[in-house]
């Protein structure tokens, strides 16, 4: 009996090395068609031959993007409403003005119009949203489309619940979308009390079975209220009573929303409209949900949503072209700033050559993983002449950058690679003089503490080895 068992031993590795070859070779080939990123494809080659079996397993859970697939066979084609874009006076910079190419760009990367003739009206906070949102859900005749990352049952959400219930009750067409991870991955308490009340409501691929966890990386991270097809909200604000700062939470957040009224709140109708299309299989009636604007303003402006069923990064590439554009200053505030190489050569270069690149973040983040991280990034760019600034508690959570005091992109992106890549995301450019003036005060008056290299350097061993560690894992933070 015992000379038997090295032979099978034997058969069992001659096939198990066969095997192994053919996986990675097939995966080797799959890399190479596939991953546009050199050091991925690096990493996951290198890997399979190595391990054959145990990478080509991995490969099979985490390489592949399933998520860009998912997304391509569920998201609907582009479609308008079956009536052109109006234009509106003065579209954007004038020719001869240095930002004019970046107008351009930002049309050709996302094929929307310019839109003139919008107004805008910053509000901060939950303080000033929450009361600018209820109004107009209060007052709606028609139609209401929500979508937020994070829902609450609490004191304010409760306050939307209702609000939007009654909205329903009085005959409006409501429809709320609710991210599957933000809203609560096991409970969403906010979804299943719009439900109770008969109001139309979705969880954005909402997913409990563990062979299903790929599509936690595929999340809506957009905020938007639209309203009547007149009335527009978008920008970070969650709903959550914690945004409200007046009633001094627990964990308070700062933030920043913008109410809009004007043509462009059909370009935001339009975007909810897909992505409830996307979560609900459920085409809206255009004839309500776009109806014509009338003007009401003077400001250009347009909608910038991306994903990961795209073929590019729309906002991050919008980011690219106005870094490029920048001549004299560049000013950024994220509460979350990882972003890749290239966004962080384009930051140094523009340091470079004379213009003024500011960026602020928390002084205390929400994810201590993310903090760390972020010190791990932040060496190279003040090399270059990057000013780096901390905001004083409480946490803000805002997203802005205003470029030239001209130009200002806002909305839900942060500047890290899953806001730019997995996540679907909305932001709005507007080319404004008195809005990016705006934006820049909250800005400076945000830059209070700042990031020196000394202050890098000084950090023991241990905790740039763990801050090191932390950068490595930010594809997924």
């Amino acid at each position: 009996m015992t000379h038997i068992w090295p032979t099978i031993v034997g058969i069992r590795a001659d096939v198990l090395y066969g095997f192994g070859l053919l996986l990675a070779i097939a995966v080797t080939l799959h890399v190479l068609l596939r991953k546009r990123e050199v050091a991925s494809a690096v990493g996951w080659i290198g890997l399979v031959w190595f391990a054959p079996i145990v990478g080509a397993g991995l490969y099979a859970v985490l390489g592949v993007n399933r998520v860009q697939r998912r997304a391509r066979r569920l998201r609907p084609q582009e479609r308008g409403t079956g009536q052109p874009e109006r234009r509106h006076g003065r579209l954007g910079p004038d020719e001869d003005d240095h930002l004019a190419a970046l107008a351009r760009g930002i049309g050709r990367i996302t094929a929307r119009p310019l839109l003139d003739a919008n107004a805008m009206t910053v509000l901060h906070d939950g303080d000033q949203a929450y009361p600018a949102m209820l109004e107009a859900i209060g007052q709606a005749h028609t139609c209401i489309g929500m979508s937020s990352y994070i829902f609450r049952d609490d004191a304010w959400g409760g306050r939307f619940i209702e609000a939007l219930a009654a909205a329903h009750g009085r005959g409006v067409a409501v429809r709320v979308l609710i991210d599957g991870v933000g809203g609560g991955w096991l409970m969403s308490p906010a979804y299943r009390h719009l439900v109770r009340a008969g109001v139309p409501a979705q969880r954005f691929l909402h997913e409990v079975l563990p062979w299903r966890m790929p599509f936690l990386n595929l999340r809506s991270h957009k905020k938007v209220l639209v309203v009547d097809g007149a009335i527009g909200f978008t920008g970070g604000v969650n709903i959550s009573a914690q945004n409200v700062l007046a009633e001094q939470p627990k964990d308070p957040v700062q933030d920043t929303h913008v109410r809009i009224t004007g043509p462009l709140v059909r370009q935001l109708t339009e975007a909810f409209a897909q992505d409830w299309w996307f979560a609900a299989d459920e085409e809206l009636d255009t004839a309500i949900w776009c109806p014509e604007v009338r003007d009401q303003g003077h400001t250009p402006a347009r909608v910038i949503d991306s994903g990961p069923d795209e073929d590019l990064e729309k906002i991050e590439f919008a980011v690219l072209q106005a870094v490029a554009c920048a001549r004299e200053r560049i000013m950024v505030m994220t509460p979350y700033f990882l972003p890749d190489e290239r966004l962080i050569a384009a930051l140094a270069m523009a340091a470079m050559r004379g213009v003024a690149v500011d960026v602020v973040i928390p002084e205390v983040s929400d994810h201590p993983t993310v903090e760390w991280a972020m010190r791990a990034n932040m060496g190279p760019l003040l090399r270059d002449g990057v000013r780096v600034w901390r905001s004083p508690p409480p946490f803000r959570h805002s997203k802005v950058m205003v470029v030239d005091g001209e130009w200002v992109l806002l909305g839900s992106c942060n500047w890290d690679n899953r806001s730019f890549r997995l996540n679907f995301e909305l932001c709005v450019e507007v080319y404004d003089a008195g809005l990016a003036g705006t934006l820049t005060t909250l800005v400076q008056a945000n830059m209070q503490h700042p990031l020196t290299e000394a202050e890098l350097d000084a950090r023991s061993l241990p905790v740039r080895l763990r801050d090191a560690a932390a950068r490595l894992a930010m594809p997924y933070l």
